[in-house]
C-alpha cells in the first residue's frame, strides 16, 4: 500500500519517487524550520491574542497581514473552532489504496486537515497537495464508512486555509497518480520543469543509474 506522500510524489515528479523507493532514507529528514510552521496551525487564536508570540511566531508575511486572513478565516468558516481545537491530531488513516497521517481530523463535517509548510496558489491548492489531501479523505471515508466530501489545507505561515471539494477532476487527478506510483518499476523519464529539481534532495544523481543513490550523495 502506498503511503500518501508517496501518491502526492508521483503527482509531482515520477521519478523523485523512483529514488525515494531505491533509497528512502534520504528522504526521511524533516527539513528545518518546517515542524515549527507547522505548529503554528495549532496556536491561530493564541497569535491573534499575543503580539509578542505573533512577532516571534515563524511566519512569512507581516504580522498585520497574517491577522487579517487569519481573522476572515475565523468569522467565515464553520469549522473553525474545530480547526483551532482539532478532535483529532495526527491521525493515522488507512483506506483502501493509500495510509498516511492527517495532521488534524474534524467531525463536523468529517474532514481531514493537512498543515503544508510552503506558500500556497494565488488560488485553491498545488496539485500534488491536491491528490495528498484526496487521498487522505479517501482514507477517512474508508476507515468510517462514512462519505467525505471536502477536505482542508492549511499553509499557517501565510495565513491561509483553503477548504476544497472532492471534485471529479481531483479524484481522477489522485487515480492518475496513483496508477503512476504503481506502475514504477523503473527510472521515469526525467521532467521538464526542471524548477522542481531545485529544492529535491536527489538532484545531485537523478539520472545516475551505476552506483546508488546513497553511494553517489555519501
Amino acid at each position: 500500500m502506498h503511503s500518501f506522500r508517496d501518491v502526492a510524489t508521483a503527482a509531482y515528479c515520477p521519478r523523485k519517487l523512483y529514488y525515494r523507493q531505491r533509497d528512502p532514507d534520504l528522504g526521511e529528514s524533516i527539513p528545518d524550520g518546517v515542524a515549527d510552521r507547522r505548529q503554528v496551525a495549532f496556536e491561530y487564536d493564541e497569535l491573534l491574542a499575543d503580539e509578542t508570540a505573533l512577532l516571534a511566531a515563524p511566519i512569512e508575511v507581516t504580522p498585520t497581514t497574517f491577522r487579517s486572513r487569519v481573522g476572515c478565516h475565523k468569522a467565515g468558516l464553520d469549522a473553525w473552532e474545530q480547526l483551532v481545537d482539532p478532535p483529532a491530531r495526527d491521525a493515522m488513516l488507512e483506506g483502501k489504496d493509500a495510509r498516511g497521517i492527517a495532521h488534524k481530523v474534524l467531525e463536523q463535517p468529517l474532514a481531514p486537515s493537512l498543515v503544508f509548510a510552503g506558500r500556497p496558489p494565488e488560488q485553491g491548492v498545488w496539485e500534488p497537495q491536491s491528490v495528498h489531501l484526496v487521498a487522505a479523505a479517501l482514507a477517512l471515508s474508508w476507515e468510517r464508512e462514512q462519505s467525505v466530501e471536502r477536505a482542508f489545507a492549511e499553509y499557517p505561515a501565510y495565513g491561509v486555509i483553503r477548504e476544497i471539494e472532492l471534485s471529479a477532476r481531483r479524484r481522477s487527478q489522485y487515480r492518475a497518480a496513483l496508477r503512476t506510483a504503481d506502475s514504477i518499476d523503473g527510472p521515469p523519464s526525467r521532467t521538464e520543469n526542471r524548477q522542481k529539481c531545485q529544492a529535491c534532495e536527489y538532484r545531485e544523481g537523478c539520472g545516475v543509474q551505476t552506483r546508488s543513490l546513497r553511494s553517489l550523495l555519501g
